[in-house]
C-alpha cells in the first residue's frame, strides 16, 4: 500500500500512514492523493479498525502545503478545483468511519495543522509547535483552518492565532483543546499506537455510530443532533457486538467484538 510519498504498514488492526517527505513533510498534490487512496483501502478492509497518521522524522509532522505548487494557482479555476479536492479529503478524514489519530511527531504548521485538526484525536510530541502562519505570506488558511480551529478552541483564540500567524507550543495546544495529550518526543509514536490498539480492540460498529453522530450533529441544531444519536444507537443496539458486550459485562470478561 505504500507510495512514493507515504509509507503504510498494518499492525494489529491499525493502519499506520507516515508522510514521508522529510525534512518538512509538505503536502503536495501527490501526497494528498496517496492519503486518499490509502483511506479508500483502509475503509474497505474490515481487518483495519483504526488509523494512525504521522510524519517521518522527529522535526515535523507536516509544514503544510508545498509552496512550489502555488504557481499553478495563478489560474483561478485550477486553484478552486485544487482547494475543492483538499476540502473533500479533509472532510473525508473528519467523517471517516474508523478512528483516525494524528501522531504529531513534530510541528504541525499551515496545512499540516489543518490536517491534524481533521483527525478525530491528536497526540503531540512535547517539542511540537502548532500554527497557521499563512497571513505572514499574505494569504490565509485554505484547508479548513478558518472553520475547524474556531470550533476546536473558540473564536477569539482562533482569530488570534490566524491573524498573527504565531506558533504555539504543544503544551499550549493541549490547554486550548487543540490536541488530546502531550508526551516526550521519544514516546509519541508509542503513545499513539497504544491509543490506536485500544480503539482497534473495541466495538467497531459502536465507534462508527459515535463518530457518525458527532459528525452529523456538529453543525446541526440540538434537535437534529439528538435525532442522529437516536438513529445511530438504534442501528447498533441489536447487533451481535452489543450482545457480546453486554454478555461480557455480566460475565466479567473481556468482550471479543467482531464488527457484526
Amino acid at each position: 500500500m505504500s507510495g512514493s510519498n507515504c509509507l503504510v504498514e498494518t499492525k494489529a488492526k491499525v493502519c499506520v500512514i507516515t508522510i514521508n517527505r522529510p525534512p518538512m513533510n509538505t503536502l503536495n498534490r501527490e501526497t494528498l492523493h496517496e492519503i486518499g487512496a490509502i483511506l479508500d483501502r483502509a475503509e474497505a478492509d474490515d481487518d483495519i479498525r483504526a488509523i494512525v497518521l504521522t510524519g517521518a522524522g522527529d522535526r515535523m509532522f507536516s509544514a503544510g502545503a508545498d509552496i512550489s505548487e502555488f504557481g499553478e494557482w495563478a489560474d483561478r479555476e485550477r486553484a478552486e478545483q485544487s482547494l475543492g479536492r483538499m476540502h473533500a479529503l479533509f472532510n473525508r478524514i473528519e467523517a471517516f468511519s474508523k478512528p483516525v489519530i494524528a501522531c504529531l511527531n513534530g510541528s504541525a504548521l499551515g496545512g499540516g495543522n489543518e490536517l491534524q485538526m481533521a483527525c478525530h484525536l491528536a497526540i503531540a510530541s512535547a517539542n511540537a509547535e502548532l500554527g497557521l502562519p499563512e497571513v505572514r505570506l499574505g494569504i490565509m488558511p485554505g484547508y479548513g483552518g478558518t472553520q475547524r480551529l474556531p470550533r476546536l478552541i473558540g473564536r477569539r483564540r482562533a482569530l488570534e492565532l490566524m491573524l498573527t500567524g504565531e506558533r504555539i507550543s504543544a503544551q499550549t495546544a493541549l490547554a486550548y483543546g487543540l490536541v488530546n495529550r502531550v508526551v516526550p518526543q521519544e514516546e509519541v509514536r508509542e503513545e499513539a499506537f497504544r491509543w490506536a490498539y485500544r480503539l482497534a480492540a473495541g466495538a467497531p460498529l459502536a465507534m462508527k455510530a459515535i463518530l457518525g453522530a458527532v459528525y452529523r450533529g456538529g453543525d446541526a441544531s440540538l434537535e437534529e443532533g439528538l435525532r442522529a444519536e437516536r438513529e445511530n444507537l438504534l442501528s447498533v443496539i441489536h447487533t451481535e457486538d452489543a450482545a457480546e458486550g453486554i454478555s461480557a459485562f455480566f460475565s466479567k470478561r473481556t468482550p471479543n467484538f467482531q464488527g457484526r
